[in-house]
């Protein structure tokens, strides 16, 4: 027997439509695989919910089983996408993974197509926003750190770039780009990495600032129940009169049935749990070895021509195709992260990236004309 027999009125499936489900069958398939290997590094309720997902790609791939009946035929590979995903999946299991995947489930064809239910087509939308939750997590984890990054390899790129190119067009000798482009480097970088130290550290002594004191915390039992001061804690962190009150008697009533210390109880007056916003900030230190870093790497590649003894609008050429094809790789890689489409992030950075150069070159010829 071949696919399902249709019922009377209904059309037999054609060849084209058996090809189609066939592929639905294997991307499904490829795709719980992919859900499975980044739960295999995962723990907890992150690993229960990759699971999840996969338990319920297996139930799309039981539908379009059903569909094909005995022309499954011999197992196809899934979708490009999805087995790059799979591969990432094994090797690294990182957020890059969650973000490729959250753009994978936003592709779904399953809304347009008249042979996938309806459940299906809501499923893919809502494994999306699961995806999407997970993913969050990790960028939030990279979020201090990687920012400094992101940013120091961008601005290294475009400043160093700028300044070798408008230096270069006052005809100025090679020699002179070559420390020119090393000065600025170091510059750069070392001004990069003090600066984020700074931002960070402050940022860090803010949110310290509004971390409930110790002090704070060892008086609960001391506090007159009925006049109930601790509600207006809870007014001016925002919570409601009503919530204030119904939450600050249950922290008072908590200290005063524990007996002994009141040490027991020091984290009552906390705001509920949270994600540390400390931990999504990061450290100044990291941020600043990391701005330093990646900043002198992006400024190194407009100054390897020279390096290497080239002058002249070769030496600018090539070192505007290196800072070229860095722009589209740290472009690409913020739009994956971001789950937005990356070849449109990677072309928006190289436009502005050698956008900014372009402006300094042409500064550079109208001084080395003055000049001259």
């Amino acid at each position: 027997m071949n696919a399902l027999t249709p019922e009377p009125g209904e059309r037999a499936p054609s060849t084209r439509d058996i090809r189609r489900w066939r592929q639905y069958l294997a991307d499904e398939q490829a795709e719980a695989a992919v859900y499975r290997d980044l739960a295999n590094r995962r723990a907890g309720e992150e690993r229960q919910i990759l699971l999840a997902l996969a338990e319920a790609e297996g139930r799309h791939e039981e539908h379009w089983r059903q569909l094909l009946g005995s022309d499954v035929g011999s197992q196809r590979r899934g979708a490009l996408r999805t087995r790059f995903l799979g591969l990432l999946a094994r090797r690294f299991g990182s957020v890059f993974v969650l973000a490729l995947a959250q753009r994978a489930e936003g592709r779904s064809p399953y809304d347009a197509d008249a042979d996938a239910t309806n459940a299906m087509a809501a499923d893919e939308t809502v494994h999306e926003e699961v995806v999407r939750g997970l993913a969050a997590r990790g960028r939030k984890r990279l979020s201090g750190t990687f920012r400094a990054a992101v940013f120091g390899v961008n601005d290294g790129l475009v400043s160093n770039l700028a300044l070798v190119l408008g230096i270069g067009a006052t005809g100025v000798p090679a020699a002179a780009i070559l420390f020119t482009g090393i000065a600025g480097l170091l510059a750069g970088a070392l001004s990069m990495g003090a600066g984020e130290y700074v931002s960070v550290r402050s940022q860090r002594e803010l949110l310290e600032a509004s971390t409930p004191a110790a002090p704070a915390k060892s008086v609960l039992s001391h506090l007159d129940l009925a006049a109930n001061e601790l509600t207006l804690v809870y007014r001016a962190r925002g919570m409601s009169e009503a919530e204030a009150e119904t939450y600050a008697r249950g922290v008072l009533a908590t200290a005063y049935a524990v007996t002994g210390p009141i040490s027991a109880v020091t984290n009552a007056i906390a705001e509920p749990a949270e994600p540390d916003e400390h931990e999504a900030v990061g450290t100044g230190t990291g941020a600043a070895l990391s701005s330093f870093c990646f900043f002198a790497s992006g400024a190194l590649l407009p100054v390897l021509p020279y390096l290497f003894g080239l002058s002249g609008y070769p030496a600018m050429i090539l070192a505007t195709v290196l800072v070229g094809v860095a722009l589209l790789a740290t472009g690409a890689v913020v739009g994956l992260l971001s789950g937005g489409p990356p070849l449109k992030r990677a072309l928006r950075q190289l436009v502005i990236g050698l956008g900014a150069a372009a402006v300094t070159y042409l500064l550079g010829l109208v001084f080395g004309t003055s000049i001259g």
